[in-house]
């Protein structure tokens, strides 16, 4: 934790003064403290000379803030979470409303709005509040799943009328909630301008998710859900993520994500393009089977994606808005990705914009007020002394109040809808929809229609038709798909409701198929897919697979954050034969010009039908290449992923070799199985090594084929500790969160970690009583500062923690002279280094020629990695003594 913001945030306590409802707002805040306050914070934090950042509220308002909201009037809805991602005890989250009635970027007001655990997502509509979060079991005190629920404020008072209503229940593992706490489950949402809300789900997965409609479905692993404001209509959107936390959106509905580190296990966070239907591939296809996934955009290393937001507000200067803002908590920044198309996708260059100490959430209101929670070191399980949120703007920005639209008429919302803000734009269309008449539908129709307006207002126009029109708008979707501009939209929008896309016809699909853009191709595609008639298959076969889809090579890892824009529209016409199982098609293309993406959708159609199709294709060819072929996708098929219970989970370092996780056999195994013997039997002796190679490649496990690889038995992810406390090595081979779960009830031996203290090196650095010299931070009265839980994590993460005046500065000086250390003291004409061995130096501000602050700290990484569980836990437990 940085203690200069801590400090400073404890401070903030006494600034700000606080009323029950925004009618009573009145300006509390003296505005000299509040300018000291946001210069402090700037220098310390060194923003951009352009934005201003004010300290919108402190940790007496919003402590541990997981997540934000805000209104386009500017209210800022605080998910408070002081369970934090590892805790496990209920009744520590809320969701506070905050008013700045001035404007001058200091809460002014707040109100309880509702209590709930561990708020996760929150998303305002009007007189709604859709919020993700925890559920808790009233009989066991233990976390239950996770659900979508909406609340009203009718009334308007700011406080929600009565409990919630839910739309999405079971939206994550309970038993990994219990076991865990929050840290890898289902997060951000978000609504796009089709009118889905979209779900961040972690990697947790989840089973028998219940929607409104009473439908049940299952995701292992991570991705994107969407569901319709009513909560009916849930499907899974695209799938193989890690651990997203929330979902940036853009005004043609390109969704991004920013994922989770690895933990060392070698995915690191990945941005992503989301394109529906689309398979991204963790754990079992990213590494080994790249020819399979949609790659992302680029790899960034270490990290902790969080909050997201596309920004596309005209109140702010052209090189911020018009991207992806991704916040991530690991390198305690804001980041702007500036994505450039690139055929069907995009490239990207990842730019940092905002320091801001483990930032969670971002969002921004509809005058460009743009707000951003911060954990600032509140630690994995909540503390309720630390986290603020601040709100930035342009150095020139002048506040514009937002119309209220629900006194606006159907005329001014049709002007909103044709806004140059994203935020306008999207409530001006949720307005619209409580209108449902036939004034609104024309409204969005002219404005889907009108070739002079700029795209983004036309695809307002289109979805906000579609929404209204539902099944009768068919007729006037199907003729703007004769216009170039917004074919896309427009063939998006004729297939967005599963409900009805069996009423549209397939042939402006088909022919869209034929266009020499890449995104209509793809919408068209995915359509064809959602309509599901079979019929199509042959028309999707047609297309073709680019050379650069290739398997890597055995043992080697494939390119899975390398942008390939051309290999989209092949995977998207897989997915689409895929979902509308054309087993017959598939079989009937093989060995033709279509074979190849034939036997690539193949190997994901688990039917009797395929099986036998290939097994006779096979024989009636005297291709050896295509036997070759066939042979892989038998092999492919012999296993199957094992249904999902939800029982299990593939912890933060999963066995990544792929196909599948955990395999089964089915019906036709065996049949499969014994003609790949007779095969093998039939194969001359180099021939034989191919068939090796599919028997590690693919893990059949045939022992007669050989190539078989040491195959990880799936375990069981409780630890046990009596097991391992005494196996050396243990902190280097676990992430950072099952070292916490892992000590959480292990005592230690202070006696034992006295000795380690010194052991470990940290006597190097670190003193224990006041007559030794001054080191690093203070150790003798550590356990007065901070609780078990920090220390373990300052240990692990030194650079995530550093103390106040212990920032390590690299001072370059006359005389080839350089330094690096922390300044004890300073004046004008010189000032005091103490380098980590205690040295200590006086340089002459005169002689100094350069100065920089570096963001690590000077404790090195890794000291503890020899360490078992048990050791480390004694080694936290000594310093914790130290009062």
């Amino acid at each position: 934790m940085n203690k200069f913001i801590y400090f400073l945030s404890f401070s903030i306590l006494h600034l700000i003064g606080c009323g029950p409802t925004a009618d009573s707002c009145q300006q509390f805040t003296d505005p000299t403290q509040v300018e000291t306050t946001r210069d402090s914070l700037a220098q310390q934090l060194n923003w951009p000379d352009g934005i201003q950042m004010d300290y919108f509220s402190g940790p007496d308002l919003t402590p541990c803030p997981a997540c934000l909201a805000v209104a386009p009037d500017g209210a800022v809805f605080a998910g408070v979470d002081m369970m934090g991602s590892l805790g496990k005890d209920p009744d520590k989250g809320r969701i506070v409303k905050l008013i700045d009635c001035n404007h001058d970027g200091v809460a002014d007001d707040h109100i309880l709005f509702a209590k709930v655990d561990n708020p996760r997502g929150i998303l305002p509509i009007g007189d709604q509040v859709f919020v993700l979060h925890t559920t808790f079991s009233d009989e066991t005190g233990q976390a239950s799943g996770m659900d979508l629920v909406v609340f009203e404020d009718t009334d308007k008072d700011g406080v929600a009328d009565g409990p919630s209503t839910p739309l999405i229940q079971n939206i994550s593992s309970p038993k990994f909630l219990q076991d865990r706490g929050t840290d890898h489950s289902t997060n951000g949402i978000r609504m796009g301008i089709d009118g889905w809300i979209y779900i961040a789900v972690g990697d947790f997965g989840f089973h028998d998710a219940i929607d409104r409609d009473g439908t049940k479905m299952t995701m292992l692993g991570g991705g994107v859900v969407r569901v319709r404001p009513n909560g009916r209509e849930m499907e899974i959107y695209t799938h193989g993520l890690r651990n997203i936390y929330d979902v940036a959106i853009d005004p043609f509905m390109n969704i991004f994500t920013r994922g989770n580190t690895n933990d060392g296990g070698g995915w690191d966070v990945r941005f992503v393009h989301h394109i529906q239907s689309g398979e991204y591939g963790y754990p079992v296809l990213f590494k080994h089977f790249t020819d399979e996934i949609l790659p992302a955009l680029i790899d960034v290393g270490g990290g902790s994606g969080t909050g997201a937001l596309f920004m596309d507000e005209p109140n702010w200067p052209s090189s911020y808005s018009k991207v992806p803002l991704m916040a991530d908590w690991g390198r305690n920044e804001l980041f702007i990705h500036r994505v450039s198309e690139d055929r069907a996708s995009f490239q990207q260059q990842n730019d940092p914009f905002l320091k801001v100490p483990q930032i969670t959430d971002v969002d921004v209101d509809g005058s460009g007020q743009l707000f951003l929670s911060a954990w600032n070191g509140a630690g994995y399980r909540g503390n309720p002394d630390i986290g603020f949120i601040l709100r930035a703007v342009p150095k020139d920005w002048t506040y514009s109040p937002f119309p209220d639209l629900q006194e606006a008429s159907l005329k001014e919302l049709g002007q909103h809808l044709q806004s140059t803000s994203a935020v306008a734009r999207l409530h001006a269309q949720q307005e619209l929809l409580t209108r449902s008449s036939d004034n609104s539908r024309k409204i969005a129709l002219a404005i889907a229609q009108n070739k002079d307006l700029p795209l983004e207002a036309r695809v307002a126009g289109i979805f906000t038709y579609a929404q209204i029109a539902t099944k009768g708008g068919i007729e006037q979707l199907v003729h703007l798909c004769k216009d170039e501009q917004v074919q896309e939209f427009a063939l998006r929008a004729l297939t967005d409701r599963l409900g009805w896309a069996g009423a549209v016809p397939t042939e402006p699909f088909i022919q869209a198929l034929t266009s020499t853009s890449d995104r209509v191709r793809i919408a068209a595609m995915v359509g064809l897919g959602r309509i599901g008639n079979k019929q199509v298959a042959k028309e999707l076969l047609k297309t073709k697979v680019p050379a650069s889809v290739i398997a890597p090579a055995r043992g080697t890892i494939g390119l899975h954050s390398i942008p390939n824009s051309e290999i989209i529209p092949a995977h998207i016409a897989v997915r689409s034969l895929i979902r509308l199982h054309a087993v017959e098609a598939c079989v009937d293309a093989i060995g033709g010009e279509h074979s190849d993406l034939a036997l690539w959708a193949l190997r994901y159609m688990h039917d009797e039908q395929a099986v036998g199709g290939l097994i006779a294709a096979y024989q009636k060819t005297e291709s050896k290449a295509l036997k070759k072929q066939i042979l892989t996708t038998l092999s492919r098929l012999y296993h199957k992923e094992a249904p999902y219970d939800g029982s299990w989970w593939w912890s933060t370092r999963p066995d990544t070799h792929g196909p599948y996780y955990k395999t089964s056999t089915w019906d036709s195994s065996p049949k499969i199985e014994l003609f790949l013997r007779r095969a093998w039997k039939q194969a001359t002796r180099s021939e034989k090594a191919f068939f090796a190679d599919l028997n590690g490649k693919h893990r059949m496990g045939i022992a007669a084929f050989g190539g078989m690889e040491d195959i990880p038995a799936l375990q069981n992810k409780e630890i046990h500790l009596g097991r391992i406390a005494n196996k050396k090595g243990q902190i280097e081979r676990s992430s950072i969160e099952d070292i916490m779960l892992a000590i959480e009830d292990l005592e230690g031996d202070p006696a034992v970690g006295k000795e380690l203290f010194g052991k470990q090196g940290c006597v190097a650095c670190h003193s224990l009583s006041q007559g030794e010299p001054l080191k690093g931070p203070f150790m003798g009265q550590i356990g007065a500062i901070m609780n078990r839980d920090q220390i373990a994590e300052s240990i692990l993460k030194p650079s995530a923690s550093i103390s106040q005046g212990f920032a390590s500065v690299q001072i370059t000086a006359k005389d080839n002279k350089s330094y690096v250390g922390f300044i004890s003291e300073e004046s004008a004409n010189y000032l005091i280094l103490r380098n980590i061995a205690g040295h200590v130096f006086r340089i002459n501000t005169s002689d100094i020629l350069s100065r920089k602050e570096l963001e690590t700290s000077m404790m090195p990484v890794g000291l503890t990695n020899p360490l078992t569980f048990q050791e480390f836990a004694s080694l936290v437990d000594f310093l914790a003594a130290q009062k």
